[in-house]
Formats: structure tokens, C-alpha cells, sequence
């Protein structure tokens, strides 16, 4: 009888199935990019797909480094990081557009009357960070203007807004729907060119990307995440009121400023960020993958795993998918 009972406390204290772990990687510190992962967490989505969900803290090491040596099973992805990375053999696949559009403007001071159009940034000061996707961005917008496409660079990370509202540089980026919103709750007047209008392609910005291999051996777990994941997102376009308070109470007091969250959140619905009309939340569009991976051909910007420069346009067509969205 002692046996018996010991065996049934055994069957009681552990679970006939154990919740499947998995890590997230962040690409930034929180922000409204990363809603429909705290959405999904509050909400019980995870555990109802019987998974155990991490979303790690956001460190120096890079979310697509995270997710391609396989420390993270998945990661919120900047797209020209993912691109990079991926063209230098990084084992990661997108599998779903957080943002379905571009959301970065080049902006300056609202009140600079010697800045109409990009061609006027010739020979001004850039408030930068770092990168060279930067440089190949503005360059071409201001040379699809008819202007030189030479300017001087500051490496300022996020200072670099502070910068501009003091005058001591002449233009920025900046993402609208985050400094873009600030920057109107702050009372700076700011202008600004949209990349597209200057001959950049539109992009998806921001992917939830996951590493290759383990995508591959895990098929059903992943396509379960995902699908949390997407609803999440989903819920988020649907209620971004109710998702921008859910995602100030998910992360611990790092979201001091609600009004900035709130404002963040409506941007991305009211101006189309997080759906395109008539279709799920999170579709990949291959047109927009191959003609901004493209571009950065042409820029010079993806390199192969030995650090040269790309010869040939990489095969872009395994790099992203469809296959784990609920449609």
C-alpha cells in the first residue's frame, strides 16, 4: 500500500505534460513594438498553448545574435539587423512583420526655414548611431533629390534627439510612432521627409524571427507560439488602449512615461502599422522583402560570412515565412 500511494503522490505532483520553455529575445528595451508578447503573457495565451514563455531582458549582445547561435528560440528583430545578419549566414528565419510598413522618417526642426526639401541637407550636420545603413539611407535620399548626398556625422545614439532640439545638429531618424510621438508631447516642432518619397522601398521594420534549426525540429511548438504571438498583436490593433496599459503593467516600471506608450500605441493602429486592410495581423509580404533587401545590395550593405561585400543579389526567398500565422 505504501508503494501504491508514493506512486500516486508522484502522478499528482508532476504534470502528465510539462509546459514547453521558450526564450524571447527584445531588440531594444520595451516599448510598443513588443505589445503583442506582453498582451499574449497577460492574457494566458502561452500557457494555453502549453508553453512557458521568457521575454529576456534587452543586453548589448544583439536579439538576431541571440536567436541565430540558438540562446533565444525566437526574437523581435530589427528588419536591416535581420537582413545583415542573415546575408552573413546567421541561422534565423523571419516568421512574422511585427510593423508592416516603414515607420522611420528623417527629421529636423520644425522651424528651419533653410531646410526644405533633402537636397538642402547637403553639407549639414547628422545626428547618428552608428551604423552603416545610415549613411547609404541618406545619401540616396538626398542624391534622389538632386543634391550631392555629403553631410557630416555625430555619433550620438540617443542623445542624438536632444541634439536636435538644441541646435547643435541639423537633421536626425527617428521612429514615428516612438520619438515622433515624443517629440509632439514634448512641444518640439519637428518636419520631416518619408523615406519612400525619395526613392527608398517601403519595409516591414520589425520581425519576430526564430532560429532556423530549432524551427525545423519543432514545428508544432513553434507554429503555437507564433499563433499566441499574432494574436497578441491582433488584440493590440484591435484595443490599443487596453494594450498599451497592459503592456505599462507587464514590465516592471520601465515605461515611465504612460502618456508616451498610449500616444506610441495609437500612431501604430491609426496610421496602418500593425495591419494592412483586410489581412491578418503579421503577414509577410515577399515584395517588400526583396525589394528593400535589394536595395541594400545596391547600397553596398550585405556582406557574406567572411565580411565582403555581397557580388551577387543573395536568394531572399527561405529567409522569411508564412507557414506558422493562423490566416
Amino acid at each position: 500500500m505504501k508503494h501504491i500511494l508514493t506512486a500516486l503522490a508522484l502522478l499528482v505532483a508532476v504534470p502528465a505534460t510539462a509546459a514547453e520553455k521558450l526564450t524571447v529575445a527584445l531588440d531594444w528595451t520595451p516599448n510598443t513594438n513588443h505589445v503583442g508578447l506582453y498582451v499574449a503573457q497577460a492574457k494566458g495565451w502561452f500557457s494555453d498553448a502549453g508553453l512557458d514563455v521568457e521575454i529576456l531582458p534587452y543586453t548589448d549582445t544583439s536579439s538576431g545574435t541571440l536567436v541565430s547561435t540558438g540562446i533565444a528560440q525566437f526574437g523581435i528583430l530589427s528588419a536591416v539587423s535581420f537582413y545583415s545578419q542573415r546575408s552573413m549566414g546567421a541561422d534565423m528565419t523571419a516568421v512574422m512583420a511585427v510593423v508592416q510598413h516603414e515607420t522611420g522618417r528623417l527629421v529636423f526642426n520644425g522651424e528651419r526655414e533653410d531646410i526644405q526639401r533633402p537636397a538642402d541637407l547637403d553639407g549639414k550636420i547628422y545626428a547618428g548611431f552608428g551604423s552603416a545603413w545610415e549613411n547609404a539611407l541618406i545619401a540616396s535620399i538626398i542624391r534622389h533629390d538632386g543634391g550631392e548626398g555629403t553631410f557630416d556625422t555625430v555619433t550620438l545614439g540617443t542623445s542624438a534627439y536632444e541634439a536636435l532640439a538644441n541646435g547643435s545638429v541639423d537633421f536626425t531618424l527617428e521612429v514615428s510612432t516612438w520619438e515622433g510621438v515624443n517629440s509632439v508631447l514634448l512641444g518640439r516642432p519637428q518636419r520631416a521627409f518619408a523615406y519612400a518619397d525619395y526613392g527608398v522601398p517601403d519595409q516591414h521594420t520589425t520581425f519576430l524571427g526564430g532560429n532556423s534549426t530549432w524551427l525545423a525540429a519543432n514545428a508544432d511548438i513553434a507554429g503555437a507560439f507564433v499563433k499566441a504571438v499574432q494574436r497578441g498583436y491582433a488584440f493590440a490593433a484591435d484595443n490599443p488602449e487596453a494594450a498599451a496599459d497592459i503592456l505599462i503593467a507587464g514590465t516592471d516600471g520601465m515605461l515611465s512615461n504612460p502618456d508616451l506608450v498610449h500616444a506610441s500605441m495609437k500612431a501604430l493602429v491609426e496610421e496602418g502599422f500593425l495591419r494592412d486592410p483586410g489581412e491578418s495581423v503579421g503577414l509577410i509580404d515577399d515584395t517588400l522583402v526583396a525589394d528593400f533587401t535589394g536595395f541594400l545590395f545596391k547600397a553596398g550593405i550585405l556582406r557574406d560570412a567572411n565580411g565582403d561585400t555581397l557580388k551577387e543579389m543573395p536568394d531572399v526567398s527561405g529567409w522569411t515565412t508564412n507557414a506558422y500565422l493562423a490566416r
